[in-house]
Order: structure tokens, then sequence, then C-alpha cells
């Protein structure tokens, strides 16, 4: 595993982590901005990059924003809004050739953080807001990815099954926001909304390539308008696991010809816990892989679902289970899924399951050290979530777990929500 680590430091009011590397001929670029999840401020604030990316101050016009791009060699930009926690982040990309591979008169790197700068602190506008036409169009392209969600079963499911789950909490929001809020957004107020997301985010700043910190540091400071007294927010975690009280049931109609079955299941184990490794495994064997259990036992063996799988999210503390299933096999698919949980309770797990989890594990943490962008996201988790975990000492962690160990992180996890989307015409 690569030896090499990022080293960390600040500029303006951003925390920065740069890994100088001479392996990849580009530079990976990443900025997250990450705000807590709220009712009022979350469709705002993911709107804001679509408009963002439409054009700068010197860039006005989108084709020109595009040009700059392609002047810098066909250089990568992108974004994405997503949640993490109780929180939203908003993530911009840029991936640039290095200097040395091409005839630049101008640094490269310097050009990029000169146009990623502009993108999040010199937007284009018109009479000291966004411009109209810009807001107008976004507001559309996202009620249609919206729309996309709800047209997408699969997806639609597993976010009501969240929603349900989480009714009393932000984190049932989804990161795209609201598609009642959309309307009443006006170029004036989501220029507001963009102001205060700058204000308050937390900024974490990624570079990998060949650079230094000291470089970094002094381009953020050059080329990043943001005011300096603007506090350096951390992230901060609840620390009230919330415990189920009883299993709800859910049932949802709509025209479908195929059932969706999911469950929403609460765990005390998050990312910084000790037992966090152990967590991994319980949902590799369960759902998170083709030889885990759902797989095997309710896909392959009995053929009642289409898919069935399960994810966890650690820093949430959150498991779900995903399945497609025969509408009239609701009771079978039901009482199959919950004899896999009572089957991981009881530590009826197979050396055959533990190997194949490990060795699945093993190569995702081992293929991290290929992507400049996946070696980003992984530290980004540890800027996140507080906790230091290096991938080699995760890696040694998962290794070393034992059945009993899958067993303890099984009892943790309890059966909070059943969400059942089902065709109309059922009775």
């Amino acid at each position: 595993m690569n030896k090499t680590a990022f080293q960390h430091g600040n500029a303006r009011k951003m925390r920065i982590h740069v890994l100088p590397s001479k392996r990849f001929k580009t530079f990976a670029i990443s900025l997250y901005a990450g705000i807590p999840l709220a009712e009022d401020t979350v469709t705002g604030t993911a709107l804001t990059p679509f408009v963002l990316r439409r054009g700068t101050a010197s860039y006005p016009e989108t084709r020109q924003f595009r040009e700059a791009l392609e002047q810098m060699y066909g250089a990568g930009f992108g974004f994405d809004v997503y949640k993490r926690g109780n929180y939203q982040i908003v993530q911009f990309r840029m991936d640039t050739i290095n200097d040395s591979f091409v005839k630049s008169k101008e640094s490269l790197l310097e050009s990029s953080f000169a146009f990623l700068g502009e993108v999040v602190t010199r937007p284009a506008l018109e009479g000291g807001h966004f411009r109209s036409s810009y807001v107008q169009a976004e507001k559309e392209n996202v009620r249609k990815k919206m729309e996309a969600i709800v047209n997408d079963k699969i997806r639609y499911a597993s976010e009501r099954c969240i929603e349900e789950m989480c009714r009393n909490e932000p984190y049932r929001l989804h990161p795209l926001g609201q598609r009642k809020d959309l309307e009443g957004i006006t170029p004036q107020s989501l220029y507001e909304a963009y102001r205060h997301w700058l204000d308050h985010a937390s900024l974490d700043l990624y570079v990998v390539g060949d650079t230094s910190l000291e470089e970094v540091e002094k381009l953020v400071g050059k080329h990043f308008d943001l005011s300096d007294h603007a506090a350096e927010a951390a992230y901060r975690h609840e620390s009230d696991i919330r415990k189920p009280d009883e299993v709800r049931t859910v049932v949802e109609k709509m025209n479908v010809s195929q059932g969706k079955l999911n469950m929403g299941l609460r765990t005390s184990i998050t990312y910084a816990d000790e037992r966090y490794a152990a967590a991994l495994m319980y949902n590799g064997i369960l759902g998170g892989y083709p030889h885990s259990k759902l797989f095997m036992n309710v896909r392959e063996k009995a053929s009642l679902a289409y898919y069935a799988s399960s994810r966890y999210d650690g820093h949430k503390g959150i498991g779900t289970i995903q399945s497609g299933i025969e509408i009239q096999n609701y009771e079978k698919a039901l009482e199959i899924i919950k004899k896999q949980l009572e089957e991981m309770r009881a530590g009826n797990i197979t050396d055959l399951e533990m190997s194949q989890t490990k060795a699945m594990i093993r190569n995702l943490l081992l293929e991290i050290d290929d992507s400049a962008f996946e070696m980003i996201a992984y530290d980004f988790n540890r800027q996140f979530s507080g906790k230091d975990r290096q991938r080699a000492e995760l890696l040694q962690q998962v290794e070393a777990i034992r059945i009993e160990d899958v067993k303890a992180a099984a009892d943790t996890f309890e059966l909070d929500t059943i969400y059942f989307l089902k065709g109309q015409k059922e009775e």
C-alpha cells in the first residue's frame, strides 16, 4: 500500500490537504463544502452549483466557461451534491494535465486554481444577483432530476424508506432538495442562499499531483475570494444513536408491476467506532456482494427476488436492505429476509463467507491507490468523521475479524422500518 500520506495545512478559511506525487500525469483537485442538512437551506444549496457552472465573472457566458476549460488542454470539471451523515455536501472536482506533459506557457495548476476559485467565489452576476436566465434553466434541470428519481422505482423506494425511517431527522431530506421549494426560488433569494452557504460551509480542498502544500496554500490565498473572518467550521456529529421503539411498516401504492421491499436498520456503530471493520464485514456477508446471504438465499435459492442487497452508511449508523419482488411474494420474501438477519445474529456464518468478504473488502481498499480521486475520498472520511484510520490499519482490522466479532456487530443492527411499494390493483 502507498506509504505516502496527505499533508495538511490552512489558507483563508479552508483546510488544505495535499498529496505530493509524481505517479499521475494529472492534478486531481477536489473541493468539499458541507453545511448541516436543513429544511430551509437544502434546496437553495443544491441548486447553487448548477448555477455556478453556467458562468463566472471572467467567463459570464456558458460557452466562454467551456472554452476556458478547453484552453487548459481539455481540463475536466464537475460537481456532485450528496449527503453524508446529517450534512449536505457540494463537491467540485477538476482534473488537469501536469504541465510537464504539454507545452504550456503558464502553470496549468495555477490556471486550474484561478478557474475553480472564480467558479466558487466570483460567479456571473447581473444587478448584484445571479442571472435570471441561468436560475430559471437550472431550476428546471433540478426539477427534472427530482422527477427522474420518482420514475426510477428502485431509487424511489430506497429514498422513501430512508424518508420514513428518519421522518423526524434532517437525514430524511434528499440532497437535491424539495420540489415544493423550487418554484419560490428567485435570482435574489438564491444569491443570498449562496452567500450563506459559502460563509458557513466547512471547506476542505484536496490536491493530488506533482506539487507541494506551500504552493497550494499560496494559490488558494491568491485565487479564492473568501472572507478571512469567516469561521473555519468543523464537522460536528450527534452522539445520540437512536434506537427503534418498534418496527414500523409503511405500504405505498403506485403504478408498478414489480414490488419493492426495502428495510431500514439502525446501529450504534459509526465510522469513528473501533467496531467499524466488524460492521463492514456484517454488511458484506449480509448483502454487500454477490456471494452474500441475501443474494444467495433470497434471489438464487428461493427465486423470490429480482435483486436483493444491503448497504451500510457508517457516517449515519444505518443499514438498508433493497429487494425487488413479485407483489404476491411479499410475506414469503419478508420472512426469508428476516431469517437472514437472524442467521447473522446467531453467528451462523461460514468460513467461506468470511474469507470471500474479506477478499472483496481487501480488493476495494487496495484499488483506492489506483485513483487519485479515490485516495481523496478516503482521506475526506477522516476529515469528516474526525477519526484518523489509515487504509493499512483498516485492512489489518478487517483481516483480524472473527465470526464472533461479526455476530457482536449483528446484535447492534436493529430493524426499524419496513417499506413496501406495491401496485395499485393488488389487494
